[in-house]
């Protein structure tokens, strides 16, 4: 179904401050270690001249080699934030930066105006549902219904054309803990920036989004041949935590929605994964729950550069993912084995050396991937090699869950330090502040993909 909403505000303007990344104070930037001499009492049993006659005269402490935690170009910080924690963002041509958050009682999508600053986006009446983000009905709690608000949203991407596309999973983290979605509250919007208007308003049907699915990512391809309404389509990331994984596809024309690898094996989490962050094996502790490992399935998107080819992989999975788009466009009505068909093209490509979590690409067909583990991005070059390799590394990417390529050719990331939130850990908020977003200069004059269309 399509609908508009209907309402016009002005955004702030800005031109975004750039800055080279410095090692907070508190957070510098490993160094070589140093070490103390060879102690003379590492045994009780051993005497000080027995201890002094194992060190050979004139002994000088090696340099023992480390890991300083870095590799690849140097990233720079663009915005930092000082009183909560963004989940996506997205870049416009002209540099304006975006930001949604899932956890914010008072906004949900919002607009950076200075280098420590946001504002909602396009307004705090959008941000504001009646009656609030979540509903109650016969003792369970739902997230609201209103088409015409924003209740929740995880993500945004800009189309080859300059448009903001948002994604509302219509599914708001309520006291640590994610409700379920009502039909209409889950939707996707696209915003003309350039004066703040809602262009479009999807909204699915039951048989697409279920009140357990969520909406995790979104990418777009506008070229006519895709569908017969000849205004291409969109591939939306399931995640759902309660593990109906897979793929929702969209008619940006007619609004028509369908499923592809519900439940394939490629799109679901990996049973009692256990990752782990800083060099610490990670239990999820969800506040008055069991001790369990991440549950989310299906994540990381990204569309080869030609649009042919759909990349993806769940959060808890080593492995990559890709399968042929012209097998996810076939529709039930129009051949009987569209699902079966899909499931026998899936490849795996292989381990990625990591858990992954955003992924992107650019119009050189890298693949870009976040690595939690490592602090890094990983990145997938088909075209050049079968292998994953590493992009970049930095000790203060602590969890990239966004990438966007901009169209100046940077990659934006944000560090979210999610794996320390409390919804994760009994309730207890072990992140400290400021979060930040940072970018990346691509190789090879990389920049966004614009060419679908």
């Amino acid at each position: 179904m399509v609908r508009s909403l209907s309402s016009i505000v002005l955004a702030f303007l800005f031109q975004t401050s750039i800055i080279t990344a410095q090692p907070p104070p508190d957070n510098p930037l490993p160094t070589p270690p140093t070490f103390a001499p060879p102690s003379l009492s590492l045994n009780p049993s051993i005497g000080p001249s027995a201890a002094a006659q194992s060190i050979p005269p004139g002994f000088q402490q090696p340099y023992l080699r480390g890991d300083n935690g870095t590799n690849g170009p140097e990233i720079e910080i663009v915005h930092y934030f000082n009183d909560q924690w963004p989940i996506g963002i997205a870049v416009s041509p002209n540099g304006r930066i975006f930001t949604c958050y899932t956890g914010n009682p008072t906004l949900t999508l919002g607009e950076v105006t200075n280098l420590t600053g946001e504002a909602p986006y396009p307004s705090l009446e959008l941000n504001s549902p009646p009656g609030g983000r979540g509903a109650s009905a016969a003792g369970y709690r739902f997230g609201s219904n209103a088409t015409d608000y924003f209740i929740s949203v995880q993500a945004m991407y800009f189309d080859p054309m300059g448009r903001l596309w948002i994604l509302d999973t219509g599914r708001p983290t309520i006291d640590n803990q994610t409700v379920y979605a009502q039909v209409g509250g889950p939707k996707v919007v696209v915003m003309d920036i350039s004066n703040n208007t809602i262009v479009r308003n999807y909204t699915f049907s039951p048989e697409c989004h279920f009140p357990d699915s969520y909406m995790n990512d979104i990418r777009l391809d506008f070229r006519p041949s895709l569908t017969p309404s000849g205004e291409g389509v969109a591939y939306i990331v399931d995640s759902s935590d309660e593990g109906r994984n897979g793929f929702i596809l969209l008619d940006l024309g007619t609004g028509q929605c369908w499923r592809r690898l519900t439940r394939h094996p490629s799109t679901l989490v990996v049973y009692n994964a256990v990752p782990a962050y800083n060099g610490i094996p990670f239990y999820q502790r969800p506040p008055g729950m069991y001790v369990r490992g991440l549950p989310e399935g299906n994540d990381g998107i990204a569309l080869s550069a030609d649009g042919n080819m759909l990349y993806y992989a769940p959060l808890t999975s080593y492995y990559l993912y890709a399968v042929p788009t012209e097998v996810l466009l076939v529709r039930d009505e129009d051949s009987a084995y569209a699902e079966w068909n899909a499931s026998n093209h899936v490849q795996n490509l292989g381990q990625k050396g990591s858990m992954t979590n955003g992924f992107d690409s650019d119009s050189n067909n890298v693949i870009y991937m976040s690595a939690p583990q490592t602090n890094s991005i990983l990145q997938y070059r088909p075209n050049v090699s079968p292998i994953v390799e590493s992009f970049v590394r930095d000790p203060r990417l602590l969890w990239t869950d966004t990438m966007t390529i901009g169209f100046d050719g940077y990659l934006y990331g944000d560090a979210t330090q999610l794996f320390d939130q409390p919804a994760w850990n009994n309730g207890t908020d072990y992140r400290n502040y400021p979060g930040f977003i940072y970018r990346v200069k691509l190789a090879d004059n990389g920049m966004k993909i614009t060419t679908l269309r």
